[in-house]
């Protein structure tokens, strides 16, 4: 702040005189400031004596005032003349409170380390605080920045230098992450939509293959009933015709329209009998819908046909438990059958020997010869049967290890 400006301020107040007025000791301070003086000295207003004695806060020198109080000190003319034409001048480079209208920052609050006014001292929220002068202030604070300049050049702020560099490499090296994770979904998704156009090519390929089944299988018998449609429209044509021949020409066509007649009665028809087609499209996606998306590239398309007749649908992932049950089936099966064979080949000749003596004692010659042509013909029987059932096991165990 100017020099002039310090001359305008109340030394008590720091602010701009207010009905300034002058002790005789020649210093000049607010009315109010005086009488705040005045009240804090204990002398006023407890008896009336003929002079007041009051201590300047400048110079501390003790004067005497009339009773009337600081009301009968006299007003300083000139130095409020001059603040009012002062106030009445702009002043820009003249920093002033925010908070008080007009009145320069020409005070410095310890406690809360910002510029105040005499205002903000005295009727503001710094009221009270330890304050000090601006000059004061600035020599206090003048070799702060040195000392702060040296604490934003030590080793700290090298940590912070490596710390940022090590921050930008580790965001550079995660973005790269990222770009790569990318690259990676555009890949798969990419395969993805490349495996699933390739399925459904296929798909729509066995379709044509089935609908070109379903032509052969219908466009025949078509063209063939065509045939013998047209074949009875010519005839019911000529059968017409006839009836206006003369007798001559109706006896000679007559019997060749009766054989061709015949003739065309004679030709099968064929008979309507629906196709199937399996496996159906729905059932395979019904069952792709259960698979993981990566087992979707190796799932295998069906080879699609046509039936007269309901078929089974051999899946190309069928249940592995069901598969190995009847493993297990056909085996106990083929065990029973082996046993069953061994028994009938090792009691076969005991039990035929047991007939022949029971029948030599019991039978005449006759019946003994009898006996004898029937058990010649039950052991080829027997062989016979051995060899059917060794066929039957060869053939079961063909079945098992298929």
């Amino acid at each position: 702040m100017h020099n002039f400006e310090d001359e305008l301020t109340c030394p008590i107040c720091y602010s701009i005189f207010e009905d300034p007025r002058v002790l005789p000791c020649s210093h000049t301070f607010c009315r109010n400031c005086l009488e705040n003086v005045l009240q804090a000295s204990g002398n006023f207003y407890i008896w009336r004596p003929l002079r007041i004695p009051l201590k300047c806060p400048n110079c501390r020198s003790i004067i005497e005032i009339a009773s009337t109080g600081i009301e009968s000190l006299p007003v300083n003319f000139a130095l409020r003349a001059i603040i009012e034409k002062y106030q009445q001048e702009d002043h820009p480079d003249v920093v002033t409170c925010p908070e008080h209208y007009r009145q320069p920052l020409n005070v410095y609050c310890l406690l809360d380390k910002k510029l105040v006014c005499g205002h903000c001292l005295t009727i503001g929220q710094h009221h009270g605080h330890p304050i000090d002068d601006l000059q004061s202030a600035y020599l206090k604070e003048k070799d702060t920045p040195q000392k702060l300049f040296k604490q934003l050049t030590d080793t700290h702020w090298t940590d912070i230098t490596r710390l940022i560099e090590k921050l930008e490499e580790q965001k550079c090296h995660s973005e790269k992450m990222v770009q790569s994770d990318k690259e990676v979904v555009i890949q798969y998704f990419k395969e993805l939509t490349d495996t699933l156009e390739q399925k459904k090519k296929y798909f729509l390929a066995a379709l044509c293959d089935v609908g070109k089944l379903v032509s052969q299988e219908y466009t025949p018998q078509i063209e063939r009933v065509k045939e013998i449609r047209e074949q009875q429209l010519e005839l019911m044509t000529v059968t017409t015709s006839l009836q206006d021949e003369s007798p001559l020409k109706f006896l000679e066509n007559i019997d060749d329209v009766h054989q061709r007649v015949q003739m065309l009665k004679r030709r099968p028809l064929p008979e309507v009998q629906p196709i199937e087609i399996y496996p159906r499209v729905s059932q395979v996606l019904k069952e792709w819908s259960r698979k993981e998306i990566r087992h979707i590239k190796k799932a295998i398309i069906p080879e699609m046909r046509i039936s007269s007749k309901r078929m089974s649908c051999s899946w190309p992932d069928k249940d592995e438990k069901e598969m190995e049950f009847f493993k297990i089936l056909n085996i106990v099966i083929v065990s029973l059958i082996s046993v069953i064979l061994m028994l009938i080949l090792f009691f076969s000749q005991h039990i035929i020997t047991f007939l022949k003596e029971i029948t030599s004692t019991c039978f005449s010659e006759v019946s003994l010869s009898l006996y004898q042509s029937l058990s010649n013909n039950l052991y080829d029987l027997k062989n016979t049967v051995c060899y059917t059932l060794y066929l039957l096991k060869e053939f079961m165990w063909k079945i098992v290890f298929r």
